[in-house]
């Protein structure tokens, strides 16, 4: 079959995928991500573990308030026109402000948090992450619910991220880029139940 006789929606799909085709979309009640021109669907919704560490991580991130604008999920951050990503938790700082717009945040945030679930570990440790530092987000969080961990990157000069800290269940947050972010991991996960 040629092109021309194939449904519309399969030539999209086959073709680049930009911001614009991903926004024109009809509202299928799916989410969906961009990663270099390819359209991903995302996972049903998140389960009730990922929503209470995301509640939670909204919480604790309060006290950066004042420096910072907190995003969370959903909402696009548009990296670029062939880059749209959905993650759980960012951050824009206040004198970066510009960057959001009623799309969403266009640019890179100053922070940028994914919550691991069994579906989404490859994408999110490393399509995600390889995206994330092409576009230059400087600090990058990736909370692992079952292990109760979150593991901080920094982008180094060479532009990939670097592992820099691993943050246990009593561990204190701390980042020398965000020094605002100060809280003990194991609060993240206190109302889960005890594996």
């Amino acid at each position: 079959m040629t092109d021309q006789r194939k449904p519309k929606e399969d030539r999209v799909k086959e073709q680049p995928v930009t911001y614009d085709v991903y926004a024109s979309m009809p509202d299928d009640g799916m989410r969906y991500e961009v990663f270099d021109g390819v359209l991903e669907a995302m996972s049903p919704s998140p389960t009730a573990t990922h929503q209470t560490v995301s509640r939670e991580l909204l919480l604790v991130m309060q006290s950066c308030k004042s420096e910072y604008l907190i995003f969370y999920a959903p909402l696009d951050v548009i990296l670029s026109h062939r880059n749209v990503l959905q993650p759980d938790l960012l951050l824009v700082h206040r004198n970066r402000a510009n960057i959001v717009t009623e799309r969403g945040v266009e640019g890179a945030p100053d922070l940028i948090v994914e919550i691991l679930s069994p579906s989404s570990r490859a994408r999110d440790k490393v399509v995600k992450m390889r995206i994330y530092a092409k576009h230059g987000v400087p600090e990058y969080w990736v909370v692992e619910t079952k292990a109760r961990t979150i593991e901080r990157y920094v982008l180094t000069e060479a532009g990939v991220y670097e592992l820099r800290d691993l943050f246990e269940e009593n561990d204190a947050v701390s980042s020398d880029k965000l020094p605002c972010a100060a809280f003990v991991v194991g609060e993240l996960f206190s109302d889960l139940p005890h594996a």
